[in-house]
């Protein structure tokens, strides 16, 4: 339950920094560009499937929103927002080669390390 909890509350968190910072806001294209300074080696071609994935994870993103402004339950939206972010991160990983898919779970690992240490309170 712990795990549920914590996976639940990393994606709201990964949610609520990537607002702060202008996440929800940022273009597939800039989602993409960010990537390439974090992954080295991303492809025309796989930029095109990535820019893909990103809009639809936009899409899905802005209805979760919509919906949570409505005053829906918590518990349901962390649940939502954690089954996107995890299809989201399992659609990078199928674009990514075996050589980029290291460089893209430590990203993952350093967005989960963040979160983790906002919710101790650091």
């Amino acid at each position: 339950m712990k795990k549920v909890l914590l996976v639940a509350l990393l994606a709201i968190g990964v949610s609520a920094a990537s607002y702060a910072q202008g996440g929800f806001n940022r273009s597939p294209d800039e989602q993409i560009a960010q990537l390439k300074t974090q992954v080295p080696g991303i492809t025309d071609a796989q930029s095109a499937k990535l820019k893909v994935v990103f809009e639809a994870s936009g899409k899905t993103r802005d209805s979760l929103m919509s919906a949570m402004q409505g005053g829906g339950d918590r518990a349901t939206m962390m649940a939502a927002f954690t089954k996107m972010n995890d299809a989201q991160a399992a659609k990078i990983k199928a674009v990514l080669t075996a050589e980029q898919l290291p460089a893209y779970q430590k990203v993952l690992d350093a967005r989960a390390e963040m979160m983790k240490q906002r919710m101790q309170g650091n």
